[in-house]
This record gives structure tokens, C-alpha cells and sequence, in this order.
């Protein structure tokens, strides 16, 4: 194995807490109370305008705005927002955004495993589908920058997981192979059918337990992933 090629949300860095942590603090300042009908809206909305985002329909800014003109309207709030305006929009979303960047946190078992794979000789990578910006803010905020190798973004690459050439391109950049190279992630169809399709290996971080249950190369924690690196 020459290189390891890390996920970053839901793999290093807890996005789905600390979106719930976030819409926890945002929407009460909006005179909002938070429900679970709310927060299932919400992740359902950014699933779907992030993959727009991530097939290049749309821009960044606007996957955000058009979550927003799904939630907004299920909040019961009698509001003077205008949906159809791109600049409101972006000033709404704003708050949201800064209690999210607040609530950045790394799991529990990503210093761990740094400190069990700093032994072996394999280089690391991270491949995440968001911004540079964005992606390495996190990276510094939860004090990862500059320990986990070279980081691609699908801005950076100009192409985002699922697609072959993403993971293909980081093979490039790395100068290794694709078959030498093992991908890591929570996500069953970004970050193991995609990433073996395109020629690499793939472990699955099942942190939720949702399965598949009878895939072979499944963990449940990043302390179990030196077993697989060194195998």
C-alpha cells in the first residue's frame, strides 16, 4: 500500500454534528423552534443541492441559496425574506454558516490513528468534495493542517467523486497507482463502489452502523484502519 486517501466530512471532521449544532443555535435566533421534521428537511435539502453543486449545474453559493428556499418556507416563519433574492439569501445563510463554523470538531479516533499509521510507510491524502477554502478551514480548525499530506478538493480538481477522474487525478498527483492506493471513507457509494471503480481499494468507515453489514472491508472506527493499511 503506498498511499492512504482519507474522506474529510463524516470521516475526520463531524460535519453532520456540527450542522446539528449549528441549526440548534441558528434557528432559535430566527424565532424558530428546531424540530426533527426540520433538521430531516434540512440535511435532505443540502444532499440534494450540494450534488447539483458537485455535478457543476450550479454554483457554490447557489446550492446554499436553494437550501434555503426549501427550509425557509417549512419554518412557519412569518418572514420578510425574499426567496428570490440571491443577495437576502446569502445574508441569511450567514448566520447559519458562522454557527457551523463555531461547532467544527475532529472525531474522536482521527489523533489515534495519525499516531498508529505514523509508523508506517504510507504517504497520506485527503479527497473531499467541497472548496479549497472551505475544506481547509476546517482542516485548521480542528488542527489537522499540514499533518494528512496534500489536500484535493473538487474545486481544486475541477471534478468531484463519484466520477473516475477524481480519484484518478489524485493517483497522478500522488505518482502512485491506482491499485496502490487505499480510499477511506463514510459515504458506501462516494467512497468505496466509486473509488473501486475507478481502479483503487476502499474500506468503508461504517460509523452509523447502517451497512452494507456484509461488505468485507467495513469498520467501524478509524482505530481499526491500521489492520487494514498494514495488511
Amino acid at each position: 500500500m503506498a498511499a492512504l486517501v482519507l474522506d474529510l466530512d463524516g470521516t475526520l471532521v463531524d460535519h453532520v454534528g456540527s450542522a446539528r449544532a449549528a441549526l440548534a443555535a441558528w434557528l432559535p435566533g430566527l424565532g424558530v423552534e428546531v424540530t426533527d421534521e426540520l433538521v430531516t428537511a434540512w440535511f435532505a435539502a443540502e444532499e440534494k443541492h450540494f450534488r447539483a453543486w458537485r455535478s457543476r449545474e450550479i454554483s457554490f453559493a447557489e446550492q446554499r441559496r436553494r437550501r434555503l428556499r426549501d427550509v425557509l418556507p417549512l419554518t412557519g416563519l412569518d418572514t420578510s425574506v425574499d426567496l428570490g433574492s440571491d443577495a437576502e439569501l446569502d445574508g441569511v445563510f450567514v448566520g447559519y454558516a458562522s454557527h457551523y463554523e463555531a461547532s467544527w470538531t475532529a472525531f474522536d479516533d482521527v489523533e489515534p490513528m495519525l499516531a498508529a499509521l505514523s509508523d508506517l510507510p504510507v504517504r497520506l491524502a485527503v479527497l473531499t468534495n467541497g472548496t479549497d477554502e472551505q475544506q481547509h478551514a476546517k482542516l485548521g480548525a480542528v488542527g489537522l493542517a499540514g499533518r494528512l499530506g496534500p489536500v484535493f478538493t473538487a474545486e481544486r480538481l475541477g471534478v468531484a467523486k463519484p466520477e473516475p477522474r477524481s480519484y484518478l487525478r489524485v493517483c497522478t498527483a500522488l505518482g502512485v497507482a491506482p491499485g496502490d492506493v487505499l480510499h477511506v471513507g463514510d459515504r458506501y457509494d462516494l467512497d468505496v463502489v466509486a473509488a473501486r471503480a475507478a481502479g483503487l481499494r476502499a474500506v468503508h468507515l461504517d460509523r452509523t452502523g447502517q451497512g452494507p453489514h456484509d461488505e468485507p472491508a467495513r469498520i467501524t472506527s478509524l482505530a481499526e484502519l491500521v489492520l487494514r493499511v498494514g495488511a
